[in-house]
């Protein structure tokens, strides 16, 4: 691994973004990683309006909901090129999309897989909720349930795509799927588990921070990328 301590994490808080924006602000800023225009590594940080995504190893009967339902829900559909299963992004859930180019840390997607797992137990930690890892699975854990969902996409050692940490989520939405293709899991929130009202913004903050320290990087906050803006039309 090369000295990465020089180098910075650049954070951007979103807010509330559309999915499909979301998707082509990542792959934009991950071409501009390939060529080194966008010269640091990058975490977005964002909520979404209800969606579900289903990933490369997502099985027909882990959608429990008809597509016409989900739009009668006004939940999204999309599909798209990051690992694992079906999930799902909705309000009160912290999604982070790390863009970070691997040259510079290690070339191996397993180690990245467990590097971000780690972030998010340490922050976990901060809020007294005693995460762990589920072997066989990717993702987090708390006392068997699953609080953290993570799918990756690389090309040229650079990620895209990446968490989903439910922080103040309806779970309710969860009934909808088969959240990861995983039979019979139960999930839950940082709100959930502390039996409290906990925001996204305050635990943004947190995964920021354990975010660029497990990646050995300086946390910058920055204001630097524009959202694209997509006209959804019903023709």
């Amino acid at each position: 691994m090369s000295d990465a301590s020089s180098h910075e994490l650049w954070v951007e808080r979103l807010g509330v973004v559309p999915y499909a924006s979301a998707l082509e602000l990542q792959r934009g800023i991950a071409r501009q990683r390939i060529d080194r225009s966008v010269p640091e590594d990058v975490l977005l940080l964002l909520e979404h309006p209800p969606v579900v995504t289903l990933g490369r190893s997502s099985k027909e009967r882990h959608l429990l909901a008809s597509p016409a339902l989900l739009r009668t829900r006004g939940i999204e559909l999309f599909e798209v090129e990051r690992g694992g299963d079906v999930t799902f992004h909705g309000p009160g859930q912290l999604v982070g999309y790390p863009i970070i180019d691997l040259k510079r840390h290690k070339r191996d997607l397993h180690w990245y897989l467990r590097k971000v797992e780690e972030a998010l137990i340490a922050a976990l930690g901060v809020f007294g909720i005693e995460a762990e890892r589920n072997a066989g699975y990717t993702g987090v854990w708390t006392a068997g349930r699953k609080i953290a969902s993570i799918g990756v996409h690389a090309r040229d050692w650079v990620t895209w795509h990446g968490f989903a940490l439910n922080v103040c989520t309806d779970l309710k939405f969860f009934d909808l799927i088969v959240p990861c293709g995983i039979q019979a899991v139960t999930m839950t929130s940082v709100s959930s588990e502390l039996g409290r009202p906990v925001s996204v913004g305050e635990v943004s903050s947190v995964v920021a921070k354990t975010f660029a320290s497990t990646f050995e990087l300086s946390e910058r906050d920055v204001a630097r990328f524009a959202v694209p803006e997509f006209v959804i039309s019903d023709a």
